[in-house]
């Protein structure tokens, strides 16, 4: 059976998902939709070269214009949302209207939970809709959920994740291959972790340490960052005594961000500077795009993803750690950070497709990690684990 799909955001991650649909999704039809046309036509060339045949095509819609996407949509079996997280909760409703699976990027646990109110819509319409896939949150989870499976009685699951460029340039070391907003977003705020079994709130930037990475990777920084657990400490809160979420960057720049945040670089309310009114995370945007943003050059990136288990096995106490690395593409020209974001989104909404998860809302730590794992290795992805008995 083929199914028509349609990618709503047509830039990096979304033409990296429509990619991976057309290759593993038993598509018979890619509808790469964007306000920008030219970067949905560019995206829809893309794809259809690297399948070798013409399968996608483009199309020009703004995702705030319910109705106008709806006419857009017809006749799609499910949809992968690649656009901000403030159109989402507009496309669940609509997904549930004409009655197309549903997934998308995230990036707002907010968001999420208010998606989570149209499960019993979802579920009369037969559909599922699957919010905050991706890399982190999204794969991490569905790793967390792996080591989970692998033992009889977990405790804590911790996590570390981050994209990296291959070639750090100083003084920055660091390359952002996704939006600039998205970056910021993660370093405001606080997140949600689980300790001694109870839903707790850390601050951004807090709890840094130091870990150990085989070469070339070497050594990388981890602090706490925003939303990078989605629902999963509220799912996992009386399963799990601890989780814990932090992301991977090279040696300073935690510091460097930490001190932006404290000046107010993060915030949102405007101000005066020089009788002109701004909001200080736009200025922030502004200036980084010229020194950390992609700006449409090549970027030869890694992504780095290790969870660590705890729990008992057979009895015994145990050990469970699984790590992927992943690089840059040479032959697609997929940076690792698309190959992990898009292409994580994309197994979820084909799995809902194929009829292979329940109808309604589903949450990424529902679904089974070794099934993502699983489908992961089809993609090449080479998953490393270990499991020991800990003292």
């Amino acid at each position: 059976m083929s199914y028509a799909y349609a990618v709503i955001g047509a830039g990096r991650q979304g033409a990296a998902a429509a990619y991976d649909l057309g290759r593993f999704g038993d598509a018979s039809r890619l509808l790469l939709v964007d306000s920008d046309l030219e970067i949905a036509t560019a995206a829809a060339a893309t794809v259809n070269r690297l399948l070798g045949r013409s399968i996608a095509r483009a199309a020009r819609c703004d995702a705030t214009d319910l109705t106008m996407l709806r006419s857009v949509l017809r006749g799609t079996d499910a949809i992968l949302s690649a656009a901000h997280y403030n159109v989402n909760l507009g496309l669940t409703e609509l997904a549930v209207s004409i009655k197309a699976h549903l997934c998308d990027l995230g990036g707002h646990t907010g968001v999420v939970r208010q998606q989570h109110a149209f499960d019993a819509d979802a579920r009369r319409a037969g559909i599922t809709v699957a919010p905050d896939c991706g890399m982190g949150p999204g794969l991490n989870v569905s790793l967390g959920a792996y080591v989970m499976e692998k033992l009889d009685h977990p405790r804590e699951v911790l996590i570390w994740d981050g994209g990296l460029p291959q070639d750090p340039q100083p003084p920055w070391n660091f390359v952002s291959t996704f939006a600039m907003s998205g970056l910021t977003n993660e370093y405001a705020g606080s997140a949600c972790f689980l300790r001694d079994g109870e839903v707790t709130e850390v601050a951004c930037f807090a709890d840094r340490e130091e870990l150990e990475f085989a070469p070339p990777v070497g050594r990388l920084e981890a602090f706490v960052t925003s939303g990078g657990l989605s629902t999963a400490p509220w799912t996992w809160k009386g399963t799990l005594d601890r989780l814990e979420n932090k992301t991977l960057r090279y040696p300073g720049h935690c510091a460097a961000f930490a001190a932006f945040d404290r000046l107010g670089l993060l915030g949102l309310d405007p101000i005066d500077a020089g009788g002109v009114t701004v909001v200080p995370r736009d200025v922030l945007h502004a200036l980084l795009e010229t020194r950390i943003g992609a700006r449409g050059a090549v970027v030869r990136d890694i992504c780095v993803m290790r969870v660590r288990g705890l729990g008992d096995l057979a009895g015994r106490p145990t050990e469970v750690v699984v790590e992927l690395i992943d690089r840059y593409d040479e032959a697609t020209g997929f940076t690792a950070m698309q190959r992990l974001t898009g292409w994580h989104a994309a197994i979820v909404l084909g799995l809902a497709t194929r009829g292979q998860l329940p109808a309604g809302v589903r949450s990424v730590e529902g679904i089974s990690g070794s099934l993502i794992v699983s489908e992961g290795r089809k993609r090449g992805w080479a998953f490393t684990e270990s499991i020991r008995p800990v003292s």
